[in-house]
């Protein structure tokens, strides 16, 4: 059964190495990607925060698991901890991705971040751990701890 999954990540900083995973999980038959769409992200911020807090939980309507990618910066991010507490409200399975190792345009990578999960979430290296070939396995285990 594929697993409704919720991405959350810093949409300025981190786009295009999140774009990497979220492909990826595209191309999985057991992962149902979900994720705001960017230009949906910025129209909300012109309308507000309740326009961005009703755009977020709309998005994370009919998940089951969220994975938060972990950038440089996303533990300052107001509206990632925002998801995350969301996520933990409803139930979800969570868990985390660093994903400071994956190359970003201009083939540079950058400094890991801050994990803003509790420790008991367990989080994974995309480039270190293979995500490519597990993140269906760690979307698996996220959805039977919660």
């Amino acid at each position: 059964m594929a697993r409704r999954t919720f991405f959350s990540f810093h949409y300025e900083r981190d786009v295009w190495r999140s774009a990497v995973v979220r492909k990826s999980a595209a191309l999985k038959t057991d992962i149902a990607p979900e994720f705001i769409d960017a230009s949906l992200w910025e129209e909300s911020k012109l309308k507000g925060d309740d326009a961005l807090r009703k755009l977020i939980d709309d998005a994370l309507y009919g998940t089951t698991v969220t994975a938060v990618l972990i950038g440089a910066e996303t533990h300052k991010r107001r509206w990632v901890k925002y998801e995350i507490s969301q996520s933990i409200a409803r139930g979800n399975g969570l868990f985390g991705i660093y994903i400071h190792n994956i190359r970003d345009q201009y083939g540079n990578k950058d400094t890991k971040g801050t994990n803003p999960l509790d420790p008991q979430y367990a989080t994974y290296d995309w480039v270190n751990d293979d995500g490519y070939n597990n993140l269906s396995k760690w979307v698996e285990a996220a959805y039977d701890q919660r």
